[in-house]
């Protein structure tokens, strides 16, 4: 049953890839709604899950609020790292350098939540009863907006199609690999924990400096902010009426 329930979430991130590829023409909005999609994951559903998961505190702050700080500089780190480095090898003046690597390793991170998601409904599933439907709900729900996210995360960065089509299929197989595991082995919950915690602050970053920056260079429109608030009005809604 936990592997049907990972099939309806290898859809559902398909789908959300396939939607953000069919709305090219309106760039900016995709990138609003991106934005305002990985904001709500990040404050609505990574977070809690961590500081829940990972409970134990480090000189006073819990440690999956110093993972998120940690992830947060870390993405901010690498971009700027690999940035600078494709600059000083013959990038012209006021070119974009973003580097398709940060693309390629925030859509693996993403592929890592997913295989996570397969690994909950797994958990889940071995509880049994309310707790399996609920979580199988809201990670099918939000895998929709992790497909999206993929695909548009890959794009961004100016890695070619074929490579966020790419990811996009292994985000979409990760939920079920991911609940097949579960037969084998069980993640500890402090693990868990640590590991959303850095992946939030990874996810924060790319959406607060990258993605909402991008979204409004040069569109800066209304309909653009609309865009962001839905996204993350969206995920609100799916944590309140999976929660």
């Amino acid at each position: 049953m936990a592997v049907l329930v990972a099939l309806g979430a290898f859809l559902m991130t398909l789908a959300g890839g396939w939607t953000a590829q069919r709305v090219t023409d309106r760039r900016h909005l995709v990138l609003g709604l991106a934005g305002g999609l990985m904001l709500g994951v990040v404050g609505l559903d990574l977070l809690p899950e961590a500081l829940h998961a990972a409970g134990h505190e480090i000189y006073g702050v819990p440690a999956a609020l110093l993972l998120f700080v940690a992830g947060f500089l870390v993405a901010h780190l690498v971009e700027r790292t690999l940035a600078a480095r494709q600059a000083a090898h013959g990038g012209a003046e006021g070119h974009d350098h973003r580097a398709p690597e940060v693309g390629l390793a925030a859509a693996a991170a993403m592929v890592g939540h997913s295989a996570m998601d397969g690994v909950a409904i797994g958990a889940a599933f071995q509880v049994g009863g309310g707790m399996a439907a609920a979580v199988a709900l809201a990670v099918i729900a939000h895998d929709f907006a992790d497909g999206f996210n993929t695909f548009t995360i890959t794009s961004l960065y100016g890695n070619a199609r074929r490579r966020a089509i790419g990811m996009l299929v292994a985000d979409a197989c990760a939920p079920l690999l991911g609940a097949l595991s579960t037969a084998f082995f069980r993640i500890p919950e402090p693990v868990l924990g640590s590991y959303l915690g850095l992946f939030g602050g990874v996810l924060l970053y790319l959406a607060a400096a990258e993605i909402l920056p991008e979204a409004h260079h040069e569109h800066p429109a209304r309909s653009t902010l609309l865009c962001t608030v839905a996204g993350a009005a969206f995920i609100w809604l799916v944590v309140g009426i999976t929660g």
